[in-house]
């Protein structure tokens, strides 16, 4: 049997991970607002804000994708009647979940934030690190609202004692996300 890390680390790439330590200095200190959610056939890893749900890792395992557990955790979560926000790989040629993962929380109702970009050099392997920013809401909240939750949510998850645990002061907010120019036609 896999502890909740080990089932992390083999299916998320190393460029999306935090130490272990770091999980664990984000469950102890935070331990108000970020959490970890187990069941026998799924995990979720999610900053829960007076204002918003921000889900770091949803993972549901092996054997039990493809039967409607991942729907029934998003929908649980919904019921909470906050708006979720997630990181969303773009599709990718070379993982051909990709695109499964972003259809999935279409299906779902997320939408994903074109003005929102996301780029972070990971602090250990130093990739780069590009994300989709996707919202799901029961009321309609602009790009602007979740572009704020966002980097909210950068600052108290990702930067997060990166220089007290890595050794190297963290990327500001304003150099990993920001807002594109509107393009008109």
């Amino acid at each position: 049997m896999y502890d909740w890390y080990s089932r992390l680390t083999s299916y998320f790439p190393e460029r999306e991970m935090k130490s272990k330590q770091h999980f664990e200095v984000l469950f102890q200190e935070k331990l108000e607002t970020y959490k970890l959610l187990e069941g026998p056939d799924h995990m979720v890893i999610y900053l829960d804000q007076p204002d918003y749900i921000f889900i770091d890792f949803i993972l549901v395992f092996g054997n039990s994708r493809g039967k409607g557990r991942g729907s029934m955790v998003l929908n649980e979560l919904k019921q909470w009647g906050k708006p979720i926000i997630l990181e969303v790989e773009p599709a990718n040629l070379k993982d051909p979940d990709s695109e499964k993962r972003i259809r999935f929380y279409e299906k779902h109702g997320f939408v994903k934030q074109d003005s929102i970009s996301y780029e972070r050099i990971h602090v250990v392997t130093n990739e780069l690190n590009k994300m989709d920013i996707f919202c799901w809401s029961p009321i309609h909240r602009n790009e602007d609202w979740v572009f704020d939750r966002i980097k909210n949510a950068y600052e108290e998850v990702h930067a997060y004692k990166i220089e007290e645990l890595y050794g190297r002061k963290p990327q500001h907010v304003s150099e990993v996300l920001w807002l594109k120019e509107p393009v008109y036609q």
